[in-house]
């Protein structure tokens, strides 16, 4: 079983904010709107060398979506930048009207995302933003797991055209994937083989499903398939498809309401495209607000961590249709 092993703690939005940099030196057609949260989403960098190429709209998140499908029309390629729940919940009518109904090429780039945003609390914890943005056809929906995924992510989109909703955080968690991949839209990754169980993880819980999985071997010897599903829209039917095959069973791990999310797109794939009996269980908030809190403790609280997936993985073994 391969071990992932963290290299360091960093921010996810400081994956952002370094290749929207790096962007901004290779292509002048990337332009950055920013809703008065420049350090939040570390665009100052980008601000700071390409002034021109930087508009900072101020508390008017619906200004700046309209801005942005603008500057669309002009062969600019916009990357806008605020909270997830400012970029989806108070601007869900700009983006289905003027991006998604028409197929503009913004990048709508969404920080401090679900619970891990900590402090601030459940106003600005954002748990339904992927059901938001998968409803909508045409629409991308990326949540990178680490620093490193995040930055090759940003710079995958720049090349793809269409709607992209690509959603990070605000704590400094593991970084543990390779710094030098190369980020395929719509392509899911193993992270660990195994023949007991799948389970599939999205954004800050795939490192929770590594510890959960290296936990598990290690105690019981249950071997854990650990898929990384960054992109939860287009998904990658195949991999799932292939893994409960195998296993018959699957976890779904997201940081996001149980309802909506990335849990209910593997449901429809079970019910509709395997031909084999699967067993499945939600790790996700169930249904509610989160709270002012520490990251970790709320992930905790929230039953969305480590020990909840492995909570659920005896569970569901246990309850195994063969």
């Amino acid at each position: 079983m391969k071990i992932y092993k963290n290299k360091e703690l960093k921010e996810t939005r400081a994956g952002f904010g370094k290749a929207l940099y790096f962007l901004g030196k290779k292509n002048k057609k990337v332009v950055a709107l920013c809703a008065d949260l420049t350090d939040s989403l570390c665009m100052k960098e980008f601000s700071v060398k390409f002034p021109d190429r930087f508009f900072q709209v101020g508390i008017a998140e619906a200004n700046m979506i309209g801005i942005a499908a603008g500057l669309s029309i002009g062969n600019y390629i916009p990357f806008t930048g605020t909270f997830a729940n400012f970029s989806t919940s108070r601007v869900y009518d700009q983006i289905r009207q003027s991006i998604a109904y028409s197929n503009k090429n913004v990048k709508i780039c969404a920080s401090h995302s679900g619970l891990t945003l900590g402090e601030d609390g459940a106003t600005h914890q954002s748990l339904e933003d992927i059901g938001m943005m998968k409803m909508l056809p045409g629409m991308t929906v990326i949540n990178t797991c680490d620093y490193n995924q995040t930055y090759a992510a940003t710079i995958a989109i720049s090349n793809y055209f269409g709607p992209v909703y690509l959603r990070f955080g605000r704590p400094s968690v593991a970084n543990f994937t390779d710094e030098n991949q190369t980020f395929k839209i719509g392509k899911a990754i193993f992270l660990t083989k195994g023949k007991d169980i799948t389970i599939v993880s999205t954004g800050h819980l795939v490192w929770e499903s590594l510890k959960a999985s290296k936990f598990l071997y290690e105690k019981y010897n249950i071997e854990c398939e650990v898929i990384n599903i960054h992109t939860i829209k287009p998904l990658d039917e195949e991999s799932i498809l292939e893994s409960i095959s195998k296993t018959r069973c699957i976890i779904t791990a997201e940081e996001h309401n149980v309802f909506g999310g990335i849990g209910e797109s593997i449901s429809r794939i079970i019910t509709t495209k395997s031909k084999y009996n699967i067993s499945q269980k939600f790790v996700a908030v169930n249904d509610t607000f989160g709270e002012s809190g520490k990251p970790m403790e709320l992930l905790k609280k929230y039953k969305i961590n480590y020990e909840s997936i492995i909570d659920g993985v005896k569970i569901l073994l246990k309850n195994k249709i063969v």
